[in-house]
């Protein structure tokens, strides 16, 4: 009688449990692409910049394709197209031009810093790309500049993994213009004035994710990588965790959906639940005669009052 009470009590308890997680209202999520016109300038509105810096500034350009045809010449001094970096793992792409005194450096030392804390392999589960928006940029410079983030990086697989590109005006411009990065050289301090932020491509050259600043949290490149793979890197943990996270285009990070979080935290306790009453049920249907609490007479043996 006891056991029976006992499955009856948790089988109230697994059905309010299912009926919480069922019962909750959808959360609306914001679309990973921003509404027509909308600007952004490390995630900014384009309304809100001063009118000096309208001219600069990164548009999202999600699930659009970059022209992998483009030529490039590569820090080795190769003449190389950009497709030649896609076709099998994501892409991180990157902006800078190698005598940037301030914000390419600030940019490419905060993208090494979340390099080094993935657990992901350069070479193996994504490439590199950083493309000098200089035509005056050299192969030298970028043989000098990979060098030194190479070193800093301090991967075996970093070398081979992460490529430094230099160009022409109109293949510059023609790269730039399709994944949205707007820059303008300013003649009075004669530098280029630019965003700062890296982008993660899909495999076969789509724009999946912006990332804007000039430091990158680990979590969102892990993310962002995972997500542009289709799955095919990472682990089942990375899988499920993402259905917890989602991307903002306006902020270009990873926020917790909490509803999504409650209703695999509910249905975790629905299956311990399950668990916790299959066990007790065999338990009391297994109790050994001696056991206490359990009949002592015989099976069919006939029973007297008072014995």
């Amino acid at each position: 009688m006891r056991s029976i009470q006992r499955f009856d009590a948790c089988a109230s308890l697994v059905s309010f449990v299912w009926f919480v997680v069922f019962a909750t209202p959808a959360f609306a999520q914001m679309g990973g692409v921003p509404a027509p016109g909308y600007k952004t300038e490390a995630g900014m509105s384009s309304s809100s910049l001063p009118p000096a810096l309208k001219a600069i500034g990164f548009d999202q350009h999600i699930d659009e394709r970059l022209p992998l045809d483009v030529p490039f010449t590569d820090d080795a001094g190769r003449q190389v197209r950009l497709g030649d970096y896609f076709g099998k793992r994501p892409v991180v792409l990157t902006f800078a031009y190698f005598e940037c005194p301030m914000l390419c450096t600030m940019s490419l030392n905060g993208l090494v810093s979340a390099l080094k804390v993935l657990s992901l392999e350069p070479g193996a589960d994504f490439e590199v790309v950083t493309i000098s928006f200089d035509p005056k940029d050299t192969p030298a410079a970028a043989a000098g500049k990979k060098a030194q983030y190479v070193e800093r990086y301090r991967n075996d697989r970093a070398a081979g993994a992460w490529h430094f590109l230099t160009g022409g005006e109109e293949a510059i411009q023609r790269v730039t213009g399709a994944a949205g990065f707007r820059y303008a050289w300013d003649e009075e301090t004669q530098q280029f004035a630019h965003p700062t932020g890296i982008i993660v491509a899909t495999p076969d050259g789509r724009l999946a994710r912006y990332l804007f600043g000039i430091e990158y949290g680990p979590r969102d490149l892990r993310y962002a990588l995972v997500e542009a793979s289709g799955g095919r890197v990472g682990t089942p943990v990375d899988a499920l965790l993402l259905y917890c996270f989602h991307y903002d285009p306006m902020t270009g990070r990873y926020g917790l959906v909490v509803m999504r979080a409650i209703r695999i935290a509910a249905a975790a306790t629905v299956l311990a639940l399950g668990a916790f009453i299959v066990v007790m049920v065999r338990r009391e249907r297994t109790r050994a005669p001696g056991a206490p609490g359990a009949s002592s007479a015989p099976a069919g043996a006939p029973r007297y009052p008072g014995t």
